[in-house]
């Protein structure tokens, strides 16, 4: 801070801090015992008062005073500025929570002037619930996610600014955890005695899940197909592949996916139906029949719909 004295002649020059009535220095003399602070001069025109190592408590009115009669003086505030800072407590921490549960994150930060608080994720998606909602950034010191769904997990970033570089911002890695789910490409597979079929099955889990087929009501199949796992947007998703060779007539049936977690057991269901010379027989009948229907489209429907109708139909007949 700079005072200029004009034909100062015998009078002295002091600073003062106004708010606490402190003395810091007389002429050259520095009265203050604090280390920061220093006085310097041109030609006893020009006094500075310096302050080193400036910290927030600084801040405040400063007077510049002669010891004339009347006493002669100017004053001038020094206003600190401080970089954003986040503070570790309370601001949250990485979490586990259950899906649709209520879920509030926090983020504590500090700095001169205050710093605004701005939520984003990775990836610019949303920061709500909706999955697709556009909401991409949150202000504020909470973010509230109602109802938390599986497509919420992932890193969060609280992000603190007040002009005052740098900006400063925290991640924060939610987990989501949920029961299995399954998916299976299709339910119905057709094939000869001798023949194989290879069941595919998608299941998606957190945490991480135990994954295997069943043969019917409960004969768990311990060997071969593959097993892919992988971790994607914090889940973890699981592709099942087997080949069933059918040697006989007890391999046709009914097969089960299975995916089991600490939160609960799925499974879905998938049948293997046998191709007879009879069943043969309707799908040329269907074949042939298809060449006096309407349009392609009617085509297609009658295959998808009434081709597994008519399958089933043979398949139960040559079975009794």
């Amino acid at each position: 801070m700079t005072c200029t004295v004009h034909d100062l002649y015998k009078y002295k020059v002091a600073w003062l801090r106004v708010d606490t009535q402190t003395i810091l220095t007389i002429e050259t003399l520095v009265i203050t015992k604090s280390e920061r602070i220093a006085i310097t001069h041109t030609e006893q025109r020009i006094w500075q008062l310096r302050i080193k190592d400036i910290r927030e408590s600084d801040k405040g009115w400063y007077m510049c005073q002669i010891n004339t009669d009347p006493m002669k003086s100017q004053m001038g505030y020094l206003n600190v500025v401080v970089p954003p800072d986040i503070l570790d407590h309370p601001t949250s921490q990485d979490m586990v929570v259950l899906e649709d549960s209520n879920v509030t994150l926090t983020c504590a930060a500090t700095g001169v002037p205050e710093p605004t608080v701005t939520w984003k994720r990775e990836g610019e998606k949303s920061v709500t619930s909706v999955e697709n909602s556009g909401i991409t950034s949150h202000d504020g010191a909470m973010l509230h996610i109602y109802h938390i769904q599986r497509h919420n997990a992932g890193s969060y970033h609280c992000i603190a600014s007040n002009g005052v570089p740098p900006t400063v911002s925290k991640r924060i890695i939610v987990t989501v955890n949920f029961q299995p789910i399954i998916r299976l490409p299709t339910r119905q597979y057709y094939a000869e005695l001798g023949g194989r079929v290879v069941l595919e099955c998608h299941s998606e889990a957190q945490p991480n899940s135990i994954n295997y087929w069943m043969k019917g009501k409960g004969e768990i199949i311990l060997q071969g197909g593959t097993y892919d796992s992988a971790l994607e947007d914090h889940v973890f998703k699981v592709a099942m592949k087997i080949v069933i060779r059918l040697e006989k007539a007890s391999d046709f049936g009914v097969y089960k996916c299975v995916a089991k977690n600490s939160l609960g057991t799925t499974e879905e269901s998938v049948k293997i139906y046998r191709k007879t010379s009879k069943t043969k027989q309707v799908e040329n009948q269907v074949i042939q029949q298809s060449s006096y229907l309407g349009s392609t489209t009617f085509i297609k429907n009658y295959t998808d719909n009434k081709i597994n109708e008519i399958l089933l139909t043979a398949s139960a007949a040559s079975s009794s």
